[in-house]
């Protein structure tokens, strides 16, 4: 529970930090897949997108772009990161989007990019890892537009968002010219009707001989969006093509997320997870139920409860301090994941203290203790531990603090014990 002061700080903010805002959204883990499992799903549905092979070493490459069986290529790492065509790679080697024409060539840049990082304005210096790249026929652009469909938190609907201006950032066009901008509610129990599917696709710029199509595709992705447990689908650019014998209308890029509590039964889509897009900081927190995030602090969190642990994080940086990561060990914190916890944490090396903050209802105070004991102990831990024990067996918790002969800074008030950890930050 946050003290008066903590209450009376927080009001005057007015609303959670961006930090903690941020990093709340970013705690919620949502599938993203490659652009070549994009496509295979889109086929799997009936939607047109541009023929085109996966391959995973130089050799591949050459006999995908040798059964495309043209000579207008393009060839695209596959990284999950915005930015692909504009990054680099570790190498120097420039671009993660190429035009080639024919085997030889897709074979040579396939050698530039595979096994390689891919650096974008989105993945930071160390880049993101590239196993495999997408070769695929170019196609003849007409017109192109924007579509994604996403859940409405403010009606709690899915919603579809339009527009006849697509191949650029959405943000921008929302910015430059909101009007090109459409968005339709869709009430979950009727779902997509026909007759909205139709208004979707007359809102995309397309020509009247394209429209049924577009409609058609846009019923389609909506059939993903649930049948999926999508969070997201975004398809940018929505293109109008020419001269293609099957199709008029092409997804020609996809992103999609997928919500990790329906993994249960999205089995296929879940075997396409490419762990070595995510951090393996991140990855090992997954196998113990624990949300961590890394942030750029050096105040270390451990906390039960995702409110709290933002709260959290907003008290310390009101008391001048910069959190490390978020962390939230949830109702069921054991030794076990107290210590994993602290793993964690450490495996960060410019983390200069580790501050706790337990509310015990679910969870043992006491019980914790023990585990912070342990950890601190097992693990050798050489930083300071500030510790805010509160609720459930919380005189016990502390007593087996104070007799443990472990440094933990114990408090059972948030304010003085985010103080505290501050200031043996800044000493």
């Amino acid at each position: 529970m946050l003290s008066r002061k903590s209450l009376s700080l927080l009001s005057k903010c007015g609303q959670l930090s961006k930090l903690s805002a941020q990093t709340a959204r970013q705690a919620k883990r949502y599938l993203s897949i490659h652009e070549y499992r994009s496509a295979e799903l889109l086929r799997e549905y009936g939607i047109g997108t541009p023929e085109g092979f996966p391959a995973f070493t130089p050799e591949e490459a050459f006999e995908a772009a040798k059964k495309l069986n043209t000579k207008e290529l393009v060839i695209k790492a596959q990284a999950l990161t915005g930015g692909r065509g504009k990054g680099h790679f570790d190498t120097g080697y420039k671009s993660g989007v190429h035009m080639i024409e024919g085997p030889q060539q897709a074979e040579e840049v396939a050698k530039e990019m595979l096994n390689h990082n891919l650096i974008t304005k989105q993945t930071g210096k160390a880049g993101k890892p590239v196993s495999a790249v997408y070769i695929v026929k170019r196609v003849d652009t007409k017109h192109e537009a924007y579509l994604s469909i996403l859940m409405d938190r403010q009606t709690r609907k899915p919603m579809i968002i339009a527009s006849s201006e697509g191949g650029m950032n959405i943000e921008e066009v929302a910015e430059k010219n909101p009007d090109a901008i459409k968005k339709f509610s869709i009430e979950t129990s009727e779902g997509l009707s026909p007759e909205m599917a139709k208004n979707v696709a007359k809102s995309l710029g397309f020509t009247s001989g394209a429209q049924d199509e577009a409609a058609k595709t846009v019923s389609n992705l909506y059939k993903i969006f649930m049948e999926r447990d999508a969070t997201q689908v975004e398809i940018n650019p929505l293109s109008e093509i020419e001269h293609d014998p099957n199709h008029k209308v092409m997804c020609t890029d996809a992103k999609f997320g997928f919500d990790d509590n329906a993994s249960f039964r999205q089995e296929k889509i879940y075997s396409w997870r490419d762990l070595s897009q995510e951090d393996p900081d991140e990855v090992k927190a997954k196998k113990y139920d624990l949300n961590f995030v890394k942030l750029k602090g050096n105040i270390g969190c451990l906390v039960n409860g995702a409110g709290l642990a933002m709260a959290t994080m907003d008290v310390i940086k009101l008391n001048g301090g910069d959190p490390a990561n978020f962390l939230d060990c949830g109702g069921g914190a054991t030794p076990e994941t107290i210590k994993q916890g602290f793993e964690l944490i450490l495996s960060n090396k410019n983390v200069d203290a580790i501050f706790v903050n337990i509310f015990g209802g679910i969870v043992r105070c006491d019980y914790v203790a023990l585990g912070l004991v342990e950890a601190a102990r097992e693990l050798e831990v050489r930083v300071p531990i500030v510790a805010r024990l509160q609720g459930t067996k919380v005189e016990e918790g502390c007593e087996i603090i104070k007799k443990s002969g472990v440094k933990i800074y114990s408090f059972d008030e948030l304010d003085p014990a985010a103080k505290k950890v501050v200031e043996l930050t800044q000493g």
